[in-house]
């Protein structure tokens, strides 16, 4: 099977609205791998050729789901097939500082939002928060939950972007960690070891 298959398989269910398909409460049989890649710096490729159409990765984009295996699999109704993912299936190219949605009268904590590159819009607050994890160079670099097991990585460009204004806090052990205020809760984005901290 090949992407623009599932697409024609999937009809209205993978393009109507605004909508995300349920694919998390889809269960069709497993078919095998697809010959597809979602590279670290986030193009997809298709039997080793870029997939050139923005709107055909965006449609893949919205019926990929993680398994509790930690496989990654695009799922239509009728059938599942796993695909390889280098580092992470997302990358946040962009954020913005947002109001509360608290009902709540008084002054509420800032909160950041961050969009990925197939447009998903994650808000920094509650549960969801940024985390540091090893990417494929053996980096530790943030990310943050988007939907169905998925996660984004930070672009370098937005990571870069953050850090110009980020705080530090120093921990007990003299390390240092950096990272922004967001929903009342610290936000990661890197870690200085104490024998790393300047004096």
């Amino acid at each position: 099977m090949n992407p623009a298959a599932i697409l024609t398989q999937l009809g209205d269910k993978a393009t109507s609205g605004k909508a995300l398909p349920p694919v998390d409460q889809w269960h069709p049989a497993h078919c095998g791998e697809m010959d597809l890649v979602i590279c670290a710096d986030g193009r997809w490729m298709h039997e080793g050729t870029p997939i050139g159409r923005a709107r055909l990765v965006h449609m893949l984009s919205r019926v990929l789901r993680r398994e509790p295996d930690g496989s990654y699999c695009l799922v239509t109704p009728a059938e599942k097939v796993t695909i390889q993912v280098e580092d992470r299936p997302f990358l946040a190219v962009d954020c913005s500082r947002v109001e509360s949605e608290s009902a709540q009268s008084e002054p509420q904590p800032d909160v950041w939002q961050l969009v990925t590159d197939q447009g998903d819009v994650v808000r920094l607050e509650g549960e969801t928060c940024l985390t540091l994890s090893e990417t494929p160079d053996g980096l530790w670099l943030p990310e943050v939950p988007v939907r169905f097991g998925l996660a984004a990585r930070l672009h370098r460009n937005l990571y870069y972007r953050l850090l110009e204004s980020a705080e530090t806090h120093e921990q007990e052990d003299g390390s240092l960690t950096l990272g922004f205020m967001s929903g009342g809760r610290f936000q990661i984005l890197g870690q200085l070891a104490a024998d790393e901290v300047e004096v």
